[in-house]
């Protein structure tokens, strides 16, 4: 059985992350999830990004400058060692936030996707942010990336509401972190 674990970005895995944010561009994929690590394919170097996200856990850090304090992670897979996926779990959201974007954000790597990765991600995402006493989360995504809508109601999503930002439609999802970690808790916590 294939395991995966959540991981802290390190100085460690740069080479890791830069090969998974590349292997995006690569694909001319969407990028989600990454706490600003696509900002390495714009010249900013790996050790400025790990040190802007690890000091975006501090609230008074993260709003210094303009955002809201998230923890991110890089998703692996035990059997390789590889970073499959990435998610950021943002707590003490704006109004702004609370209505377009959310506590969770998360994104597979091109060449791991349709393989329910997604899932085991969101489900890891989860226990997180039951950690970080947020005991629901709001979820968006596009109207159009069915994947994705597919992966948050396959983890508990309630539908809320839709939002027009961007000229793109968004599905805008809660999820109730207590009763989806009971609820999938046989399926994923292995």
């Amino acid at each position: 059985m294939t395991r995966f674990y959540l991981e802290e970005p390190s100085a460690s895995r740069k080479y890791d992350a830069l090969e998974y944010i590349n292997e995006h561009k690569l694909y001319n994929a969407k990028i989600n999830g990454t706490g600003g690590l696509n900002r390495c394919l714009k010249g900013m170097s790996y050790e400025t990004w790990l040190d802007d996200v690890l000091n975006m856990r501090d609230s008074k850090y993260a709003t210094s400058l303009g955002f809201v304090p998230g923890y991110t992670y890089f998703c692996i897979r035990e059997e390789d060692n590889k970073i499959v996926g990435m998610v950021n779990i943002r707590y003490d959201l704006t109004e702004e936030m609370l209505k377009f974007v959310g506590h969770i954000g998360y994104g597979v790597r091109p060449s791991e996707r349709q393989k329910g990765y997604a899932k085991i991600q969101l489900y890891l995402a989860l226990q997180k942010a039951y950690e970080l006493n947020l005991l629901d989360v709001m979820i968006s995504c596009e109207e159009s990336n069915i994947a994705s809508d597919k992966t948050i109601k396959a983890l508990g999503g309630v539908f809320e509401r839709n939002e027009i930002k961007d000229d793109k439609i968004l599905n805008i999802y809660w999820i109730n972190t207590v009763k989806s970690l009971e609820k999938y808790k046989e399926l994923y916590s292995k």
